[in-house]
């Protein structure tokens, strides 16, 4: 995989698909295994121009959606599809480009393009003044083709990145996780809290919540443990209000069978399912009881 610099061209004839593709969700799936399928017809590698910063945050900061994905993730997920290169584009390099300049300077001079994949409500250049009629216009003109894929839709409409994270937000991690294709994933490096999980009898690996991410709500969650180790788990995620609390948010995983140190270790969590919000019971004995019923739920949900 190659991952390029502002300052880059592709050397071979490409396909690429063009987005922001947070959360690479089963919509962004489509897209990507259209251009991946055409390109091996071709015998060209398969591209994909994404954007870092998310464009919302330069064009109104206070507006930027919490990220599905960082871009580290986005590209390995990427990756995973069948994708051969990224070029990492920031929205404040080109956004005066007309629609035109757009595909001279990015599409044909550095991508190198043969066929462009892209979804039906594509827009591009200085005020998002191109749509697909004008990029299959300029394609005729400049020498690729543009193929230009319906968006995927279930019942309940169209699925896009903003719907995900509305659900996400709201802790139906289940219903996100349909949506993109796998569980929403949450990554940290294990903190030191308390211990006082290892006291009641659930000890856990705290990770501080990352900035700009969208995060579940608050509550315990069925959970799936990858990176350092690779377990199952259950998780609370809140501010503790048992015990009062500092008002930071945690999250605090209790990885089933397991008894080592983590300390320092970078943890990915997939959100599998919630078991019930956060709440403050009257005595440590109550919350204990719950703990392990909602332990064995967890174990039950994720087949363990």
């Amino acid at each position: 995989m190659n991952v390029f610099s502002p300052a880059w061209r592709v050397p071979d004839p490409s396909g690429v698909a063009v987005g922001v593709f947070d959360g690479v969700h089963r919509g962004h799936v489509t897209v990507i295994q259209r251009l991946v399928a055409q390109c091996q017809e071709r015998g060209v590698i398969p591209g994909v121009l994404t954007f870092d910063p998310h464009p919302v945050e330069v064009l109104a900061p206070a507006q930027a959606p919490p990220l599905l994905t960082r871009i580290d993730r986005r590209i390995e997920l990427l990756h995973e599809l069948g994708i051969q290169w990224v070029g990492v584009l920031d929205l404040r390099d080109i956004r005066l480009m007309s629609p035109e300049e757009f595909v001279t300077a990015v599409l044909v001079a550095k991508a190198n393009s043969r066929v462009v994949s892209v979804g039906a409500d594509f827009r591009f250049g200085h005020d998002r003044a191109g749509d697909v009629t004008t990029l299959v216009e300029l394609g005729e003109r400049h020498g690729f083709d543009v193929a230009a894929v319906d968006l995927v839709a279930d019942e309940e409409g169209i699925i896009s990145s903003t719907r995900i994270r509305q659900l996400i937000i709201a802790g139906h991690v289940a219903e996100a996780a349909e949506l993109l294709g796998r569980p929403h994933r949450v990554s940290g490096v294990v903190i030191r809290g308390d211990a006082r999980g290892r006291t009641l009898g659930y000890p856990t690996a705290n990770l501080p919540l990352p900035a700009g991410l969208a995060v579940p709500a608050d509550g315990i969650y069925a959970v799936r443990v990858r990176g350092a180790i690779e377990a199952d788990g259950v998780a609370s995620l809140g501010v503790r209000p048992t015990f009062g609390t500092s008002g930071v948010r945690l999250l605090e995983v209790h990885v089933f069978d397991f008894s080592g140190d983590l300390y320092g270790k970078t943890l990915d969590v997939d959100f599998v399912a919630r078991l019930r919000g956060e709440e403050r019971f009257d005595s440590v004995e109550a919350l204990i009881d719950q703990m392990d019923k909602d332990a064995l739920t967890a174990r039950e949900i994720l087949g363990g």
